[in-house]
């Protein structure tokens, strides 16, 4: 029988023991490597013999770390395209695919391979509750907005993975009853055992397939989150029905039975909509009147109204109804689920509001990095239609779709950076005005040219940032203090 909404504590969960890890080998010495390293140099003497750092690329983050961690029983190495030795363990960082020399070349040097998610886990001996939410767009919010429920409802969360901390960093400081993950494609790909007691999938469309070689093996990633649940006590997936890409997921689901599935699962709406609870699904999630509704075999709650989110679109709506279906499962009463969603704020980088400039409304939402993530935050302005820039690292990914939402939500575009060019000509055959601009500063100036007081402009840029900033966060805040200079010298 599927589960019910509780309250209470968290249940009891029995540790693992922790074993010998012998000789270590760390892949990668960016933010998940340099916390392998720190975590491991602890353990050195007893569960750890050695630590053997094939770094990469080096930056000078890289190599004054390197220099800080230099001891007796860790070597430290850059540039290399291979490694040799045999070592008990490999930890992988999420920069290095697995077609790389440098990877496959410690498989065959490593009894084993894991990402620093899984290490974590594992090293976490099953203290602890973990969710892990993956998907194309929106883990950040989501992840941030379940650890917000669950804690304002009392209870020890912590949002690690990609957003904030490591998870190896959090579980080595401890004091979490639950670590909500955000876990990406990357780092799910070099998973073995990794089991959360909730899994969360939110979408899925083309991104990272120089990574990954081809869609599939992206699509098996995303998907290999649901692959250990089966060995979980009650264990939920937790799957957004409206999307395309993750529809046949649920499909696969609602075919087997609860004893050959090994888990329960819920899907949030029904195919292309959120509106309408999918037949024959274990639990539904779907928007009524407004209403997000939660259906179960005994019952239905509810957790307030959408009108009531600070965060803006329909995609949005699927990341609250996630959210809120997590803290419940984990103890959150409805009514103090629905309290926490009203009072959630948009997180920075993600159509985030920044000001006005002579009266038109700006918006930061540098975190779109690809195509579907940029039509979402279109779609979530509705009638307000705003001047959109587009551009930075251009990914090489089919732009129909940019085009046709871009004239179906926006009034105008603005195109800039090392993809300007490609965007423009994609923009060629199209009625909506569109404009060049070389950098984003350019591209802002360009839309305040063509904005009127009420007017909208949002960064939604439909690329990766590194053109020109170190990181989509850099370019976030690039334009918010571009927003904040103009308003000062054209008012706001």
């Amino acid at each position: 029988m599927a589960k019910k909404p509780r309250t209470g504590c968290l249940p009891f969960r029995r540790r693992r023991p922790l074993g010998p890890l012998g000789h270590v080998l760390v892949l990668g010495l960016g933010k998940s490597g340099q916390a392998v390293v720190r975590y491991c140099q602890g353990l050195l003497g007893d569960r750890v013999e050695s630590i053997t750092v094939a770094g990469g690329v080096p930056c000078e983050d890289s190599r004054v770390f390197a220099a800080d961690r230099a001891a007796p029983q860790v070597e430290f190495s850059f540039d290399q395209d291979e490694v040799c030795g045999a070592f008990d363990l490999c930890i992988a960082s999420p920069g290095i695919p697995p077609s790389s020399s440098l990877y496959r070349s410690a498989q065959s040097a490593s009894t084993e391979v894991v990402s620093e998610v899984e290490f974590a886990w594992r090293e976490d001996n099953g203290a602890s509750l973990w969710i892990a939410v993956t998907g194309t767009n929106g883990k950040s919010t989501t992840t941030a907005l379940i650890a917000h429920i669950l804690n304002a409802n009392g209870q020890k969360a912590r949002a690690v993975g990609n957003i904030g901390d490591t998870c190896l960093d959090a579980v080595r400081e401890g004091a979490a009853d639950v670590y909500v993950t955000e876990v990406s494609s990357y780092q799910l790909a070099s998973t073995r055992d990794f089991a959360p007691d909730i899994a969360v999938l939110l979408n899925i469309t083309p991104d990272h397939l120089s990574w990954h070689g081809n869609y599939e093996a992206y699509v098996a990633a995303k998907t290999k989150v649901f692959e250990n649940l089966p060995g979980v006590p009650a264990a939920f997936a937790i799957l957004n029905a409206a999307d395309a890409g993750v529809f046949p997921v649920v499909e696969h689901f609602r075919a087997q039975t609860i004893e050959q599935r090994g888990f329960h699962y819920i899907a949030i709406g029904s195919p292309g909509s959120i509106s309408a609870p999918l037949d024959g699904a274990d639990e539904c999630a779907f928007v009524r009147d407004r209403a997000m509704c939660w259906s179960y075999p005994s019952g239905e709650t509810t957790f307030g109204s959408v009108d009531d989110l600070k965060i803006k679109g329909a995609h949005n709506v699927v990341n609250a109804l996630s959210a809120a279906l997590c803290a419940t499962l984990f103890g959150a009463p409805p009514e103090e689920v629905a309290a926490a969603l009203r009072a959630f704020a948009p997180l920075e980088h993600r159509i985030e509001p920044c000001g006005t400039v002579g009266g038109v409304v700006c918006y930061n939402d540098s975190k779109a990095t690809n195509v579907d993530a940029t039509v979402k935050a279109l779609a979530a302005f509705g009638d307000e239609r705003p001047i959109v820039l587009l551009g930075g690292e251009d990914k090489g990914t089919d732009l129909a779709a940019l085009v046709c939402a871009t004239e179906q939500y926006a009034r105008a575009a603005v195109c800039f950076g090392a993809a300007g060019p490609r965007f423009l000509e994609a923009f060629a055959h199209s009625a909506l005005p569109h404009f060049g601009a070389v950098a984003l500063e350019d591209a802002f100036d360009t839309a305040l040219d063509h904005a009127s007081p009420g007017d909208i402009v949002i960064l939604s840029p439909a690329c990766a940032s590194f053109d020109a900033f170190d990181d989509f966060e850099h370019r976030g805040r690039a334009f918010k203090a571009l927003v904040s200079r103009r308003a000062h010298e054209r008012g706001a």
